[in-house]
């Protein structure tokens, strides 16, 4: 009974991603993701790879150098970016597949300590009363969610206060770890970092209210045209269980 549910999931995912049936053949495909979506990435592989006859390689980073590396021709066949306005920029200089950019995700930016009782209900107090050492963001010139966290900042009119004391990481992860190691005492992190099972330990967060940063929606864009394994793991992500999946690492899909 079980092997046979297992094909008709294998069939029926065939006949959803396929272009054509009968048409499809295994291949590999490499997707560049940032950072903050990475574990995601891995558990939507896994899910994909197991339904699939294609296999995906994964390569990580901030948003900001996974472009410079596409637009310096680097064998990506798909970009997951944690921002809009790069998958955009490649859609529109003809460096990815025209009609193919959608948002699979809508991050969300916290405050998190590594000390429970660090942070309370009023995050925001707790960055005015300025009683720490360090606060953790990513490069807001090369993540989005360092961009969400200036703005962040800004919007509390905190930004001029605690700049001195901000320490930078090149993506949300390292963000996330020099918090997690002890050399920064706050961060303002990707709340799916936060939950995540991989990294959770002992801790607190704060969400931060939207109001206070852009929406960090998130878009994907096929790169190569004829890679079947590309294109059908971005159509994967469209559907119920991977929307299911995403929404479980802290993401909001609409």
């Amino acid at each position: 009974m079980r092997a046979a549910v297992a094909i008709m999931r294998h069939l029926c995912l065939l006949l959803l991603l396929a272009p054509g049936i009968g048409t499809a053949r295994a291949e590999t495909a490499t997707i560049a993701v940032a950072t903050n979506f990475a574990e995601a990435a891995e558990d939507l592989i896994t899910r994909f790879e197991a339904q699939a006859d294609h296999r995906i390689t994964l390569v990580t980073g901030s948003t900001g150098k996974l472009f410079a590396q596409i637009i310096e021709g680097a064998p990506f066949d798909a970009f997951l970016a944690a921002d809009q306005a790069r998958p955009a920029r490649l859609e529109a200089e003809g460096r990815a597949v025209a009609g193919s950019r959608f948002t699979y995700g809508e991050g969300r930016l916290v405050l998190w300590s590594a000390t429970p009782d660090a942070i309370g209900t009023d995050g925001a107090a707790v960055i005015r009363a300025n009683d720490f050492e360090h606060l953790a963001i990513a490069n807001p010139d090369l993540a989005p969610y360092g961009l969400a966290a200036k703005q962040a900042l800004q919007g509390l009119g905190l930004w001029a206060m605690v700049k001195p004391k901000l320490v930078m990481g090149q993506n949300i992860g390292q963000a996330f770890s020099m918090v997690a190691t002890g050399n920064a005492d706050l961060g303002l992190v990707a709340k799916s970092y936060a939950i995540s099972m991989r990294n959770r330990q002992p801790g607190r967060i704060w969400d931060v209210p939207e109001a206070l940063y852009d929406p960090i929606r998130q878009d994907a864009v096929l790169l190569t045209p004829d890679n079947a394994a590309a294109r059908e793991f971005l159509t994967y992500l469209k559907m119920p269980e991977a929307r299911a999946v995403i929404t479980g690492y802290g993401y909001h899909v609409e």
